[in-house]
C-alpha cells in the first residue's frame, strides 16, 4: 500500500530497496527555503543494517501488508522463541536476534500478537503493560522523597529500570513495554 512520505511513523514496515524496513526514528523537516522532507532512520529486518533515508514529502512508499496474529508464549531456548496460536493451536518460533530485549518480559502464557509478512513471521507486539517482580534494589535514603527521585531497581527478568523510593526488594511493579518504565505498584 503507498502511502505519503508524510504519514511515516515510527514503527511502521516499509517494502523500500528490495527488504523490509522496520522505523526506528521520523523526523519530518520543513526548511525556510526547499521543499519540505522526512528525514527516517530505518533497520532492517532480513539484515539487521540501519539505514538513514531522506523522502521528499512528495514521494510515496510503499507501507508492507502485515498480518498480526494473536499468539500465547510458551517457552524458549538457546536460539528461539516458542508461541502457540490459542484457535488453532499452531505453533511457531521467532530467533532471539528478532525479538532482542523484549524476550526478558515474555511469560509463560502472556499473549502477544506476531506480525507476519508473506507468511514470515517479523516482530511482536507486547501488551503495552507487563508484571514484573523487582529482585534487588536499594534501600531508600531518608529526606530524598522530597524531590521526585528515582533509585536503580534490577528485576526478576534481568532488566535494570528506575523506581521510585517507596518501592522495595520482592514488590510487584507494573512496567510500560514500550518505554521500560516503572508505572505503579500492585
Amino acid at each position: 500500500m503507498k502511502i505519503n512520505a508524510t504519514e511515516i511513523k515510527v514503527g511502521m514496515i516499509l517494502e523500500y530497496k528490495q527488504d523490509l524496513w522496520e522505523v526506528l526514528k521520523t523526523n519530518h523537516v520543513k526548511p525556510g527555503k526547499g521543499g519540505a522532507f522526512a528525514q527516517v532512520e530505518m533497520k532492517s529486518l532480513m539484515k539487521s543494517t540501519k539505514l538513514n533515508e531522506r523522502f521528499r514529502s512528495s514521494e510515496t512508499v510503499e507501507k508492507a501488508t502485515l498480518e498480526e496474529v494473536k499468539y500465547n508464549f510458551l517457552y524458549s531456548d538457546d536460539t528461539d522463541f516458542y508461541f502457540m496460536n490459542p484457535e488453532t493451536f499452531e505453533q511457531t518460533n521467532l530467533s532471539k536476534n528478532i525479538i532482542g530485549e523484549k524476550g526478558k518480559l515474555l511469560s509463560e502464557n502472556l499473549e502477544v500478537r506476531i506480525n507476519f509478512h508473506n507468511e514470515n513471521p517479523l516482530s511482536i507486539t507486547l501488551p503495552n503493560q507487563v508484571t514484573c517482580k523487582i529482585d534487588t534494589t536499594d534501600a531508600a535514603i531518608k529526606g530524598q522523597t522530597v524531590s521526585s527521585s528515582y533509585k536503580p531497581a534490577k528485576l526478576n527478568n534481568g532488566i535494570n529500570i528506575q523506581v521510585p523510593p517507596f518501592i522495595e526488594t520482592g514488590d510487584e511493579i507494573i512496567v510500560d513495554t514500550r518505554t521500560m518504565e516503572y508505572i505503579k505498584k500492585i
